[in-house]
Protein backbone atom coordinates (compact mmCIF):
# COMPACT_ATOMS: atom_id res chain seq x y z
CA UNK A 1 0.00 0.00 0.00
CA UNK A 2 2.78 2.46 0.96
CA UNK A 3 4.68 1.79 -2.26
CA UNK A 4 1.50 2.30 -4.29
CA UNK A 5 1.05 5.71 -2.63
CA UNK A 6 4.70 6.55 -3.37
CA UNK A 7 4.21 5.56 -7.02
CA UNK A 8 1.10 7.73 -7.46
CA UNK A 9 2.73 10.75 -5.81
CA UNK A 10 5.96 10.30 -7.76
CA UNK A 11 4.09 9.93 -11.05
CA UNK A 12 2.43 13.30 -10.52
CA UNK A 13 5.62 15.05 -9.38
CA UNK A 14 7.81 13.72 -12.19
CA UNK A 15 5.21 14.38 -14.88
CA UNK A 16 5.11 18.00 -13.76
CA UNK A 17 8.90 18.26 -13.65
CA UNK A 18 9.20 16.96 -17.23
CA UNK A 19 6.97 19.70 -18.67
CA UNK A 20 9.11 22.09 -20.67
CA UNK A 21 6.43 24.52 -21.87
CA UNK A 22 6.84 28.26 -21.47
CA UNK A 23 10.53 28.19 -20.68
CA UNK A 24 11.60 30.60 -23.42
CA UNK A 25 14.43 29.86 -25.83
CA UNK A 26 16.15 26.56 -24.92
CA UNK A 27 19.64 26.96 -23.53
CA UNK A 28 22.68 25.23 -22.12
CA UNK A 29 24.29 27.35 -19.39
CA UNK A 30 28.07 27.98 -19.30
CA UNK A 31 30.01 25.64 -16.97
CA UNK A 32 30.61 28.20 -14.20
CA UNK A 33 32.97 25.91 -12.26
CA UNK A 34 35.21 22.87 -12.71
CA UNK A 35 33.12 20.27 -10.86
CA UNK A 36 33.27 16.71 -12.31
CA UNK A 37 30.75 16.21 -15.10
CA UNK A 38 29.85 13.29 -17.30
CA UNK A 39 29.43 13.26 -21.06
CA UNK A 40 26.48 11.17 -22.26
CA UNK A 41 26.52 10.26 -25.96
CA UNK A 42 23.34 8.85 -27.48
CA UNK A 43 23.50 6.55 -30.52
CA UNK A 44 19.87 6.03 -31.61
CA UNK A 45 20.27 3.24 -34.20
CA UNK A 46 19.34 -0.44 -33.80
CA UNK A 47 19.19 -3.26 -36.31
CA UNK A 48 15.63 -3.93 -35.11
CA UNK A 49 13.46 -2.21 -32.51
CA UNK A 50 12.28 -3.88 -29.29
CA UNK A 51 8.56 -3.33 -28.53
CA UNK A 52 8.99 -2.22 -24.90
CA UNK A 53 11.73 0.38 -25.46
CA UNK A 54 10.88 4.09 -25.31
CA UNK A 55 14.36 5.50 -25.93
CA UNK A 56 14.89 7.61 -29.02
CA UNK A 57 15.87 4.98 -31.60
CA UNK A 58 15.55 4.24 -35.29
CA UNK A 59 16.14 1.31 -37.60
CA UNK A 60 19.76 1.32 -38.74
CA UNK A 61 20.63 2.96 -42.07
CA UNK A 62 24.37 3.02 -42.67
CA UNK A 63 24.67 6.33 -44.53
CA UNK A 64 22.39 8.16 -42.09
CA UNK A 65 24.24 6.62 -39.17
CA UNK A 66 27.63 7.75 -40.49
CA UNK A 67 26.28 11.26 -41.05
CA UNK A 68 24.98 11.16 -37.50
CA UNK A 69 28.34 10.18 -36.00
CA UNK A 70 30.04 13.01 -37.89
CA UNK A 71 27.48 15.44 -36.45
CA UNK A 72 27.97 13.99 -32.95
CA UNK A 73 31.70 14.68 -33.18
CA UNK A 74 30.97 18.27 -34.15
CA UNK A 75 28.61 18.59 -31.18
CA UNK A 76 31.47 17.43 -28.93
CA UNK A 77 33.54 20.33 -30.19
CA UNK A 78 30.69 22.77 -29.55
CA UNK A 79 30.72 21.78 -25.87
CA UNK A 80 34.48 22.14 -25.76
CA UNK A 81 34.11 25.65 -27.21
CA UNK A 82 31.61 26.47 -24.41
CA UNK A 83 34.35 25.70 -21.88
CA UNK A 84 33.10 22.34 -20.63
CA UNK A 85 35.36 19.53 -19.50
CA UNK A 86 34.28 15.99 -18.63
CA UNK A 87 35.70 13.28 -16.41
CA UNK A 88 33.74 10.36 -17.80
CA UNK A 89 31.81 9.17 -20.84
CA UNK A 90 28.71 7.01 -21.00
CA UNK A 91 27.65 5.88 -24.48
CA UNK A 92 24.07 4.61 -24.66
CA UNK A 93 21.44 3.90 -27.27
CA UNK A 94 20.05 2.45 -29.35
CA UNK A 95 23.00 0.22 -30.06
CA UNK A 96 26.23 2.26 -29.79
CA UNK A 97 28.39 -0.48 -31.35
CA UNK A 98 26.35 -0.65 -34.57
CA UNK A 99 29.26 1.00 -36.46
CA UNK A 100 32.34 0.24 -34.38
CA UNK A 101 34.74 2.34 -36.49
CA UNK A 102 32.57 5.45 -36.09
CA UNK A 103 32.19 4.82 -32.36
CA UNK A 104 35.92 4.43 -31.72
CA UNK A 105 36.69 7.56 -33.76
CA UNK A 106 34.16 9.49 -31.66
CA UNK A 107 35.63 8.16 -28.41
CA UNK A 108 39.14 9.12 -29.55
CA UNK A 109 38.02 12.69 -30.24
CA UNK A 110 36.33 12.94 -26.83
CA UNK A 111 39.42 11.62 -25.05
CA UNK A 112 41.67 14.11 -26.87
CA UNK A 113 39.26 16.98 -26.10
CA UNK A 114 38.50 16.33 -22.41
CA UNK A 115 40.10 14.80 -19.30
CA UNK A 116 38.31 11.46 -19.55
CA UNK A 117 39.02 8.94 -16.81
CA UNK A 118 36.07 6.57 -17.12
CA UNK A 119 34.44 5.18 -20.23
CA UNK A 120 31.30 3.03 -20.30
CA UNK A 121 29.65 1.69 -23.47
CA UNK A 122 26.41 -0.21 -23.99
CA UNK A 123 26.08 -3.03 -26.51
CA UNK A 124 23.91 -6.01 -27.42
CA UNK A 125 24.78 -9.72 -27.28
CA UNK A 126 25.21 -10.13 -31.05
CA UNK A 127 27.97 -7.51 -30.95
CA UNK A 128 30.14 -9.47 -28.53
CA UNK A 129 32.39 -10.43 -31.43
CA UNK A 130 36.18 -10.58 -31.41
CA UNK A 131 36.62 -7.59 -33.72
CA UNK A 132 34.28 -5.35 -31.73
CA UNK A 133 35.59 -6.42 -28.34
CA UNK A 134 39.18 -5.80 -29.43
CA UNK A 135 38.25 -2.37 -30.83
CA UNK A 136 36.51 -1.41 -27.57
CA UNK A 137 39.49 -2.55 -25.51
CA UNK A 138 41.87 -0.53 -27.68
CA UNK A 139 39.57 2.50 -27.33
CA UNK A 140 40.02 2.33 -23.56
CA UNK A 141 36.54 1.18 -22.53
CA UNK A 142 36.49 0.46 -18.77
CA UNK A 143 32.95 -0.86 -18.54
CA UNK A 144 30.94 -2.77 -21.13
CA UNK A 145 27.22 -3.09 -20.43
CA UNK A 146 25.40 -5.82 -22.35
CA UNK A 147 21.63 -5.68 -22.86
CA UNK A 148 20.67 -9.25 -21.97
CA UNK A 149 17.19 -8.69 -20.40
CA UNK A 150 16.60 -12.45 -19.90
CA UNK A 151 18.05 -15.85 -20.78
CA UNK A 152 14.59 -17.39 -21.16
CA UNK A 153 14.00 -18.31 -24.81
CA UNK A 154 10.24 -17.82 -24.53
CA UNK A 155 10.63 -14.29 -23.16
CA UNK A 156 13.32 -13.48 -25.72
CA UNK A 157 10.91 -14.53 -28.46
CA UNK A 158 8.11 -12.33 -27.12
CA UNK A 159 10.53 -9.41 -26.90
CA UNK A 160 11.57 -9.99 -30.53
CA UNK A 161 15.13 -10.61 -29.34
CA UNK A 162 15.56 -14.36 -29.95
CA UNK A 163 16.06 -14.05 -33.71
CA UNK A 164 18.25 -10.96 -33.27
CA UNK A 165 20.56 -12.09 -30.50
CA UNK A 166 20.26 -15.87 -30.23
CA UNK A 167 19.10 -18.21 -27.51
CA UNK A 168 19.72 -17.73 -23.82
CA UNK A 169 22.44 -20.40 -24.00
CA UNK A 170 24.20 -18.59 -26.84
CA UNK A 171 23.99 -15.24 -25.04
CA UNK A 172 25.44 -16.75 -21.86
CA UNK A 173 28.36 -18.17 -23.82
CA UNK A 174 29.08 -14.78 -25.41
CA UNK A 175 29.12 -13.20 -21.94
CA UNK A 176 31.57 -15.82 -20.69
CA UNK A 177 33.89 -15.09 -23.60
CA UNK A 178 33.79 -11.34 -22.88
CA UNK A 179 34.47 -11.70 -19.15
CA UNK A 180 37.86 -10.37 -18.04
CA UNK A 181 38.42 -8.16 -21.07
CA UNK A 182 37.16 -4.99 -19.36
CA UNK A 183 37.39 -3.60 -15.86
CA UNK A 184 33.66 -4.18 -15.49
CA UNK A 185 31.37 -6.42 -17.51
CA UNK A 186 27.76 -5.55 -16.70
CA UNK A 187 24.64 -7.50 -17.64
CA UNK A 188 21.52 -5.37 -18.06
CA UNK A 189 18.49 -7.42 -17.00
CA UNK A 190 14.75 -6.74 -16.81
CA UNK A 191 12.39 -8.26 -14.25
CA UNK A 192 8.62 -8.30 -13.86
CA UNK A 193 7.70 -9.35 -17.36
CA UNK A 194 4.01 -10.30 -17.29
CA UNK A 195 4.65 -13.99 -18.09
CA UNK A 196 7.81 -14.27 -15.99
CA UNK A 197 7.66 -16.81 -13.17
CA UNK A 198 9.84 -17.08 -10.04
CA UNK A 199 11.46 -20.14 -11.59
CA UNK A 200 12.38 -18.19 -14.74
CA UNK A 201 13.83 -15.40 -12.61
CA UNK A 202 15.85 -17.89 -10.55
CA UNK A 203 17.25 -19.45 -13.71
CA UNK A 204 18.41 -16.04 -14.96
CA UNK A 205 20.12 -15.46 -11.60
CA UNK A 206 21.68 -18.94 -11.67
CA UNK A 207 23.19 -18.29 -15.10
CA UNK A 208 24.64 -14.91 -14.16
CA UNK A 209 26.07 -16.25 -10.92
CA UNK A 210 27.66 -19.18 -12.75
CA UNK A 211 29.26 -16.79 -15.28
CA UNK A 212 30.45 -14.49 -12.50
CA UNK A 213 29.83 -11.16 -14.24
CA UNK A 214 31.28 -8.16 -12.44
CA UNK A 215 27.98 -6.32 -12.25
CA UNK A 216 24.25 -6.85 -12.83
CA UNK A 217 21.67 -4.13 -13.30
CA UNK A 218 18.12 -5.35 -12.72
CA UNK A 219 15.60 -2.87 -14.12
CA UNK A 220 11.89 -3.29 -13.47
CA UNK A 221 9.91 -3.34 -16.71
CA UNK A 222 9.16 0.34 -17.39
CA UNK A 223 6.38 1.04 -19.87
CA UNK A 224 5.59 4.50 -21.20
CA UNK A 225 2.02 5.46 -22.01
CA UNK A 226 2.70 5.20 -25.76
CA UNK A 227 4.22 1.69 -25.56
CA UNK A 228 1.73 0.25 -23.06
CA UNK A 229 -0.65 -1.15 -25.69
CA UNK A 230 2.16 -2.79 -27.66
CA UNK A 231 3.66 -4.30 -24.51
CA UNK A 232 0.26 -5.61 -23.38
CA UNK A 233 -0.32 -7.23 -26.80
CA UNK A 234 3.10 -8.92 -26.95
CA UNK A 235 3.92 -9.59 -23.29
CA UNK A 236 0.73 -9.09 -21.24
CA UNK A 237 -0.35 -6.72 -18.49
CA UNK A 238 2.26 -5.58 -15.95
CA UNK A 239 1.63 -6.64 -12.31
CA UNK A 240 3.36 -4.31 -9.85
CA UNK A 241 2.58 -6.57 -6.89
CA UNK A 242 4.81 -9.19 -8.49
CA UNK A 243 7.50 -6.54 -9.05
CA UNK A 244 8.16 -6.14 -5.32
CA UNK A 245 8.34 -9.89 -4.72
CA UNK A 246 10.76 -10.30 -7.63
CA UNK A 247 12.95 -7.43 -6.46
CA UNK A 248 13.39 -8.90 -2.98
CA UNK A 249 14.08 -12.30 -4.54
CA UNK A 250 16.87 -10.79 -6.65
CA UNK A 251 18.43 -8.94 -3.71
CA UNK A 252 18.18 -12.03 -1.50
CA UNK A 253 20.05 -14.13 -4.05
CA UNK A 254 22.82 -11.63 -4.81
CA UNK A 255 23.76 -10.05 -1.48
CA UNK A 256 26.37 -10.35 0.07
CA UNK A 257 28.33 -11.81 -2.88
CA UNK A 258 27.41 -8.56 -4.65
CA UNK A 259 26.96 -5.15 -3.05
CA UNK A 260 24.33 -2.53 -3.79
CA UNK A 261 25.93 0.20 -5.90
CA UNK A 262 22.45 1.58 -6.57
CA UNK A 263 18.99 0.43 -5.59
CA UNK A 264 18.89 -1.85 -8.67
CA UNK A 265 22.56 -2.36 -9.52
CA UNK A 266 24.61 -5.13 -7.87
CA UNK A 267 28.40 -5.03 -8.13
CA UNK A 268 31.48 -6.89 -7.10
CA UNK A 269 34.09 -4.76 -5.35
CA UNK A 270 36.12 -3.94 -8.46
CA UNK A 271 33.12 -2.91 -10.57
CA UNK A 272 32.79 0.72 -11.61
CA UNK A 273 30.50 3.31 -13.22
CA UNK A 274 26.99 1.95 -12.92
CA UNK A 275 24.50 4.83 -12.80
CA UNK A 276 26.02 8.06 -14.12
CA UNK A 277 23.16 10.08 -12.62
CA UNK A 278 24.40 8.94 -9.20
CA UNK A 279 28.14 9.32 -9.72
CA UNK A 280 27.94 12.78 -11.29
CA UNK A 281 25.91 15.79 -10.16
CA UNK A 282 25.73 17.04 -13.75
CA UNK A 283 25.89 15.52 -17.19
CA UNK A 284 25.76 16.83 -20.74
CA UNK A 285 23.44 14.98 -23.11
CA UNK A 286 24.70 14.85 -26.70
CA UNK A 287 22.98 13.27 -29.68
CA UNK A 288 19.44 13.22 -31.01
CA UNK A 289 16.84 12.97 -28.25
CA UNK A 290 19.46 13.11 -25.53
CA UNK A 291 18.61 14.77 -22.21
CA UNK A 292 21.16 16.65 -20.11
CA UNK A 293 21.28 18.39 -16.74
CA UNK A 294 23.80 21.23 -16.36
CA UNK A 295 23.82 24.15 -13.93
CA UNK A 296 20.28 23.45 -12.73
CA UNK A 297 18.98 23.42 -16.31
CA UNK A 298 17.40 20.26 -17.73
CA UNK A 299 17.41 20.25 -21.53
CA UNK A 300 16.62 17.98 -24.46
CA UNK A 301 18.01 17.80 -27.97
CA UNK A 302 15.80 17.49 -31.02
CA UNK A 303 14.43 13.99 -31.54
CA UNK A 304 14.51 14.25 -35.34
CA UNK A 305 17.80 12.75 -36.57
CA UNK A 306 17.91 14.71 -39.81
CA UNK A 307 17.05 17.95 -38.02
CA UNK A 308 19.78 17.15 -35.50
CA UNK A 309 22.37 16.72 -38.27
CA UNK A 310 21.24 19.88 -40.10
CA UNK A 311 21.46 22.04 -36.98
CA UNK A 312 24.90 20.75 -36.07
CA UNK A 313 26.06 21.51 -39.61
CA UNK A 314 24.98 25.11 -38.96
CA UNK A 315 27.25 25.09 -35.86
CA UNK A 316 24.33 25.42 -33.45
CA UNK A 317 23.38 23.29 -30.47
CA UNK A 318 20.43 21.09 -31.53
CA UNK A 319 18.23 22.02 -28.56
CA UNK A 320 14.52 21.27 -28.53
CA UNK A 321 13.61 22.53 -25.05
CA UNK A 322 15.04 23.39 -21.66
CA UNK A 323 13.73 24.07 -18.18
CA UNK A 324 15.36 25.88 -15.28
CA UNK A 325 14.79 23.87 -12.11
CA UNK A 326 13.80 25.86 -9.05
CA UNK A 327 15.97 25.59 -5.92
CA UNK A 328 13.45 23.18 -4.40
CA UNK A 329 13.48 21.01 -7.55
CA UNK A 330 17.29 20.94 -7.64
CA UNK A 331 17.50 19.89 -4.00
CA UNK A 332 14.87 17.17 -4.45
CA UNK A 333 16.60 15.95 -7.61
CA UNK A 334 19.91 15.58 -5.73
CA UNK A 335 18.10 13.92 -2.83
CA UNK A 336 16.50 11.38 -5.17
CA UNK A 337 19.63 10.59 -7.17
CA UNK A 338 22.11 10.41 -4.31
CA UNK A 339 19.88 8.10 -2.31
CA UNK A 340 19.34 5.98 -5.43
CA UNK A 341 23.04 5.25 -4.90
CA UNK A 342 21.93 3.97 -1.43
CA UNK A 343 23.46 6.78 0.67
CA UNK A 344 23.42 10.56 0.97
CA UNK A 345 26.25 12.51 2.61
CA UNK A 346 24.40 15.23 4.49
CA UNK A 347 27.35 17.62 4.80
CA UNK A 348 27.78 17.72 1.01
CA UNK A 349 24.21 18.88 0.42
CA UNK A 350 24.45 21.37 3.29
CA UNK A 351 27.59 22.80 1.70
CA UNK A 352 25.90 22.96 -1.69
CA UNK A 353 22.56 24.43 -0.62
CA UNK A 354 23.05 25.86 2.86
CA UNK A 355 20.04 26.00 5.18
CA UNK A 356 17.63 25.56 2.26
CA UNK A 357 18.51 21.86 2.18
CA UNK A 358 16.99 21.11 5.58
CA UNK A 359 14.11 23.59 5.21
CA UNK A 360 12.90 22.39 1.81
CA UNK A 361 13.54 18.68 2.33
CA UNK A 362 12.16 18.35 5.88
CA UNK A 363 8.71 16.97 4.85
CA UNK A 364 10.25 14.38 2.50
CA UNK A 365 12.86 13.29 5.03
CA UNK A 366 10.30 12.96 7.80
CA UNK A 367 7.93 10.91 5.64
CA UNK A 368 10.62 8.45 4.54
CA UNK A 369 12.02 8.10 8.06
CA UNK A 370 8.52 7.40 9.42
CA UNK A 371 7.88 4.55 6.96
CA UNK A 372 11.29 3.03 7.69
CA UNK A 373 12.79 3.75 4.27
CA UNK A 374 15.74 5.77 5.62
CA UNK A 375 18.16 5.36 8.50
CA UNK A 376 20.66 7.80 10.01
CA UNK A 377 24.22 6.44 9.92
CA UNK A 378 26.35 9.51 10.73
CA UNK A 379 27.49 11.28 8.66
CA UNK A 380 25.13 9.75 6.08
CA UNK A 381 21.49 8.96 5.48
CA UNK A 382 21.18 5.47 4.00
CA UNK A 383 18.45 3.41 2.41
CA UNK A 384 17.08 0.54 4.48
CA UNK A 385 15.88 -2.73 2.97
CA UNK A 386 12.41 -1.22 2.70
CA UNK A 387 13.86 1.98 1.33
CA UNK A 388 15.74 0.29 -1.50
CA UNK A 389 12.53 -0.98 -3.06
CA UNK A 390 10.83 2.37 -2.41
CA UNK A 391 13.62 3.97 -4.44
CA UNK A 392 13.15 1.41 -7.22
CA UNK A 393 9.52 2.57 -7.37
CA UNK A 394 10.60 6.23 -7.42
CA UNK A 395 13.16 5.66 -10.18
CA UNK A 396 10.72 3.56 -12.19
CA UNK A 397 8.30 6.48 -12.13
CA UNK A 398 11.09 8.96 -12.88
CA UNK A 399 12.23 7.10 -15.99
CA UNK A 400 8.64 6.49 -17.06
CA UNK A 401 8.06 10.25 -16.94
CA UNK A 402 11.20 10.76 -19.03
CA UNK A 403 9.96 8.15 -21.51
CA UNK A 404 6.57 9.86 -21.71
CA UNK A 405 8.38 13.13 -22.43
CA UNK A 406 10.28 11.40 -25.24
CA UNK A 407 7.03 10.06 -26.68
CA UNK A 408 5.49 13.53 -26.50
CA UNK A 409 8.46 15.05 -28.34
CA UNK A 410 8.33 12.42 -31.08
CA UNK A 411 4.60 12.95 -31.69
CA UNK A 412 3.81 15.50 -34.47
CA UNK A 413 1.89 17.75 -32.05
CA UNK A 414 4.85 17.80 -29.68
CA UNK A 415 7.24 19.39 -32.13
Amino acid sequence: MINSIIAVRARSEFSRAMRFEGGGAPRVPPPGDDRPRLLYLHIPFCERLCPYCSFNRFVFEEKLCRDYFRALRKELLLYRALGYDFGGIYVGGGTPTVLIDELTETIALAKSSFHIGELSVETNPNHLTEDRLTALQQAGVNRLSVGVQSFDDGLLGKMDRYDKYGSGTEIAERLRNALGRFGTLNADMIFNFPTQTPEMLDRDLDILLSIGVDQMTWYPLMVSDATRRKVTETLGRVDFRQEERFYHRIAGRLVPAYRFSSAWCFSREKAMIDEYIVDYDEYAGLGSGSIGYLGGVCYANTFDVRDYIARIERDELPLLASRDFSLRERIRYDFLMKLFGTRLHVAELRKKYGGAFRRLLAPDLLAFFLIGALAWRPPEIVLTGRGRYAWVVLMREFFTAVNNFRDYCRAPAGR
